[in-house]
């Protein structure tokens, strides 16, 4: 069955048209095979997805991370076939038993897209809303490159000017997240992001109507985008003239994101299945894809089919990606000799590598004196974005708390914002009160590369964000959370904002690394860690969380060894003053370390000799070896007491039978943070204690 395009301004053949009815074969039949999956979305996406990869897009399958690409993101991840036919058709590698391996053991085609998993997977999606949001990013990384790289050229004509595609379901844009994403891209004005609404009307519960009533592309007309809406074929098929028109008039409007609402029938052409709630989850079943098949125009008998003249005429897409890129490499090159030095500025940063003597910039605070973390992180940032161009980041309305502001006269911002300090290429980046949004833009921002970003709120919020930080771990993206007032230490705003559990469920969180700095230059340290570890893996890393206080914390001596978790911050003594044998081991972090420090001092005045154990990365400490573990946390010294105002669920593993965990296992309260310490039992007086009840227990 052959649908032809209304217009001639897209060519397409009918060998386009058996490419785009061979995806929808292959969709059946991938679901079908396994028996599990989402069928419906594929098949009539099928000529959508086709046009954006064979007629629009700028990519080479042959060298699918090339500088100079388009980027492409199924925020709609439930239909990872939309993306996976594509991606074997276009010749990006995967073959015909990829397809047919789906969601099995060990296949590169996994229900849902994984990024680092499978050649030409830009994002891990499936988190509904999470890929709008990572295209948000990718499309304000692609413009704050322009401006490292080159921000005198005309538009439309930089090597490093290039659009952002996306496709979302009804489900992406009814998740709150996308909400958030679609308001940020209108109020930038992101000209380079084009995102495709794949309006079918139908989700897991049936008619859209039992849930959604207002009208979506109003609704983005609100947030400031371009819209268009694209109006199916006489037979309900997706018109790919129509689409491929609108999607070139949206490339045409370089002031406003752009979004097109494609009207689509579920599984179509599916006699019996198409426009229902069961086409969107489920395999069709034999008898189903049989009739589909006839209806195609394909042997109900044969699985899997694909005609050699469909395939050699789709994979022709290496030859055009070929060319574009042997195009593309010669602006580059004129680029490259007109601009010397910031052509050594993007080899260093497409290298991971950091300027020299970046590490000289770091500040050194004097120790004895009361600062907090927070204002530390933020002395670190402002004192490092004046070397490295490529570090920008802001904060979810709370720059003033977080210290997060790398630059206060440079906000990435659209030129004809009224603010004094707006530039569409600026470091600072005001995310507004969006923090769920804001980690899932950080994601986009980290994937598409040449740039390094944090992003700040308290950590209380980190709840609003926690699903896409799951995706920073589970991506392995280096991306950096500033979360601030990270105990009860912040007083007055009460338990609403007092975290508790957070630490802990943080740490819970595969890959992320959650760092809690004990005072200002444990802090600087921290930054400095961070960022080596990026520029070792630099593209691919782990996200990491930094917990800073509010609060003013005394500062100690740098010690080198916090890059590794855990040291040894104050050894024990003997009476003589010396090094001694610890009867004891105090374990803290953060505005707790501290609290430790005092309470070794009452023990020690007491002959107890007392270690104090500074422990500003689990995570980092348990990438060490046995003997540094061992030679911080002694087997031999059953006593032990951890210190953290938080749950203790993280310090079992390290305190044993013998030690106790002086923690917070309730919610926090209303009052000046000093007075909640008290009431709470984090004191020098009260850690003592503990201490000693872990020694009587560890002589029983």
């Amino acid at each position: 069955m052959s649908t032809k395009p209304t217009t001639t301004d897209i060519e397409w053949t009918e060998l386009d048209q058996r490419a785009v009815d061979t995806a929808r074969i292959l969709a059946a039949d991938a679901v079908q095979k396994v028996g599990n999956g989402h069928p419906g979305t594929a098949m009539s996406l099928a000529p959508a997805a086709y046009t954006l990869f064979q007629k629009v897009m700028r990519h080479d399958p042959a060298d699918a991370d090339w500088t100079g690409r388009d980027r492409f993101v199924l925020s709609a991840g439930h239909s990872s076939l939309t993306l996976y036919t594509q991606l074997y058709l276009a010749g990006f590698g995967l073959e015909l038993d990829d397809l047919k391996s789906f969601r099995t053991w060990g296949s590169k085609t996994p229900g849902h897209p994984e990024y680092g998993h499978t050649t030409g997977v830009e994002t891990t999606t499936g988190p509904l809303g999470q890929g709008v949001a990572n295209a948000v990013g990718m499309a304000m990384a692609a413009r704050y490159e322009r401006g490292l790289f080159d921000p005198e050229a005309a538009p439309g004509t930089s090597p490093f000017d290039h659009f952002v595609f996306a496709i979302a379901g009804d489900g992406c844009l009814q998740e709150g997240i996308s909400g958030e994403a679609s308001s940020m891209a209108g109020h930038q004005k992101l000209g380079n992001l084009v995102l495709l609404w794949d309006d079918n009307h139908i989700s897991i519960e049936g008619d859209t109507e039992t849930a959604v009533s207002e009208d979506t592309v109003k609704r983005y007309e609100a947030y400031g985008w371009h819209v268009q809406r694209v109006e199916p074929q006489e037979n309900g098929d997706l018109d790919p003239a129509a689409l491929y028109a609108a999607i070139e008039a949206a490339k045409a409007v370089t002031d406003k994101p752009s979004f097109i609402a494609m009207r689509s029938i579920i599984a179509w052409p599916a006699p019996n299945a198409q426009n229902t709630e069961a086409a969107h989850g489920s395999a069709l079943g034999d008898d189903e894809v049989a009739a589909t098949k006839r209806v195609l125009g394909f042997d109900p008998e044969k699985t899997f089919e694909v005609a050699d003249e469909v395939l050699a005429h789709a994979r022709k897409a290496l030859d055009r990606g070929r060319e574009a890129k042997a195009e593309w490499e010669k602006g580059f090159a004129a680029w490259r000799t007109a601009n010397p030095e910031r052509a050594a500025e993007f080899d260093r940063i497409a290298a991971g590598e950091l300027p020299a003597g970046w590490e000289e910039k770091l500040p050194v605070f004097e120790t004895g004196k009361g600062v907090a973390t927070r204002a530390a992180s933020g002395k670190v940032l402002q004192a490092l974005g004046a070397v490295i161009p490529e570090l920008w980041g802001g904060s979810a309305d709370l720059a003033g708390s977080n210290n997060t502001t790398i630059d206060k006269t440079s906000s990435f911002l659209p030129a004809d914002n009224p603010l004094p300090e707006a530039d569409p290429y600026g470091r600072t980046i005001h995310f507004g009160i969006r923090e769920h949004s804001m980690a899932a833009e950080m994601n986009g921002i980290a994937l598409h590369g040449n740039t390094r970003i944090y992003g700040g709120t308290f950590l209380v919020f980190s709840d609003y964000m926690r699903n896409a930080v799951r995706l920073s771990a589970l991506m392995h993206l280096p991306v950096t959370y500033v979360w601030t007032h990270d105990s009860i230490g912040l007083g007055e705003d009460g338990p609403t904002h007092q975290p508790v559990e957070h630490l802990a469920s943080l740490r819970a969180i595969p890959g992320l690394n959650v760092v809690r700095p004990a005072d200002a230059n444990e802090t600087a340290i921290a930054w400095r860690e961070i960022l080596r570890r990026y520029t070792k893996v630099f593209g691919k890393g782990n996200p990491h969380g930094l917990a800073l206080t509010r609060q003013g914390v005394p500062t100690y001596d740098a010690n080198e060894d916090a890059t590794k978790g855990a040291y040894v911050l104050f050894e024990a003594e003997g009476s003589d003053g010396r090094s001694a044998e610890p009867e004891v081991i105090l374990i803290a972090t953060g505005s707790e370390v501290h609290v430790a420090v005092e309470a070794r001092e009452q023990l020690q005045a007491a002959g107890t000799p007392t270690r104090v154990v500074s422990v500003p990365c689990v995570e980092w400490f348990d990438e060490q070896d046995q003997g540094y573990r061992d030679s911080v946390l002694p087997p031999s010294v059953k006593a032990r007491v951890a210190v953290e105002a938080g749950i203790g669920l993280t310090w079992h593993r390290f305190v044993g039978d013998a030690g106790r965990i002086v923690s917070l296992e309730h919610f926090g309260a209303s009052a000046d943070g000093k007075v909640l310490f008290q009431e709470f039992g984090f004191t020098a007086e009260n850690v003592a204690n503990v201490a000693k009840e872990s020694i009587a227990a560890a002589q029983r």
